[in-house]
């Protein structure tokens, strides 16, 4: 439920820095002319860099989660004969057109997510820590709700929002970058303005903020997600299953089950909003907000 996202925007974020490097290294920039930037054609190379560094990030989702949660896949017989059995039967509810690889990685967090280019090509992962926490019913619901992400096309149109995210980020970043070089030009006697490293640096610098600005759009579709995921969530598992789950992921972060101290990146993406700033990074609505929203659809 947790690292769906976050590992698709961490894996965005390296993409767009190697193609920004490889852009800067090679001098790729026809957006340049004798008079300085043209605003058309840098609009346009920006939505082409950016948009595939997107779609990139989504085409390898899968090989990502796996490689980097050491994710073992399991099938319909053996020891996890029930998790497997349970995906299928709430995949053919939701109607996919091909059952998710399902997988199990080791980790003493409550977790599980889903994510894959297609609702073809998808994956479920469930961590040994979830599985020795909740109870059969409760499982069920998490496994419905990542379901419900897949059957809802969700890192789909996350991957478009990010795509046009990338664009401007990558537009005004050069933008700015331009203006800051004429600014040191002008009070420069030979003209030179700074150098191609401190305009690499620069162009770094200002895709890290206008970056930090753009995931806050993300993060605001990515809660917005959540809740339509619980309530598909509802219907293919039961309401109460899926309540029971929250509520059961509510006491688990209230006991402190949550892994700390792991890298701030993928703190970032875990399931309870915190206050400022980073309750507007959170790409999941708090728990509380969660329960009482199915439990008022309940009525």
């Amino acid at each position: 439920m947790f690292k769906r996202v976050g590992l698709f925007i961490i894996t965005n974020i390296a993409i767009m820095a190697m193609i920004t490097i490889v852009i800067n290294v090679f001098g790729l920039e026809p957006y340049m002319s004798q008079y300085g930037q043209n605003y058309q054609s840098l609009l346009i190379f920006c939505a082409i860099f950016g948009m595939g560094g997107s779609f990139i990030s989504l085409q390898i989702s899968r090989w990502m989660a796996k490689r980097s949660m050491g994710v073992q896949l399991i099938e319909g017989n053996g020891q996890f004969s029930g998790l497997y059995n349970t995906v299928q039967r709430l995949s053919n509810s939701a109607n996919l057109p091909k059952m998710p690889e399902v997988g199990i990685y080791n980790s003493p967090e409550v977790n599980a997510f889903a994510t894959g280019p297609s609702k073809s090509k998808a994956l479920v992962a469930v961590s040994t820590g979830l599985l020795d926490s909740m109870t059969q019913d409760e499982v069920e619901g998490v496994l419905a709700h990542e379901i419900a992400h897949i059957a809802n096309g969700d890192m789909v149109t996350l991957t478009l929002i990010q795509g046009v995210v990338n664009t401007f980020v990558m537009f005004f970043a050069r933008i700015a970058a331009f203006a800051v070089q004429n600014a040191l030009r002008s009070d420069d006697d030979e003209g030179e303005g700074m150098g191609f490293f401190l305009n690499f640096a620069l162009i770094m610098v200002f895709q890290m903020v206008f970056g930090l600005l753009g995931s806050i759009v993300v993060a605001f579709f990515s809660r917005y997600r959540e809740y339509r995921a619980d309530s598909g969530a509802a219907r293919l598992a039961g309401r109460e299953k899926m309540i029971a789950a929250l509520k059961r992921l509510e006491a688990q972060h209230s006991a402190g089950r949550f892994v700390k101290n792991e890298d701030q990146a993928i703190n970032a993406m875990k399931i309870s909003s915190k206050d400022g700033l980073m309750a507007l990074l959170s790409t999941h609505p708090p728990l509380s907000s969660r329960i009482k929203a199915l439990e008022m659809n309940a009525r």
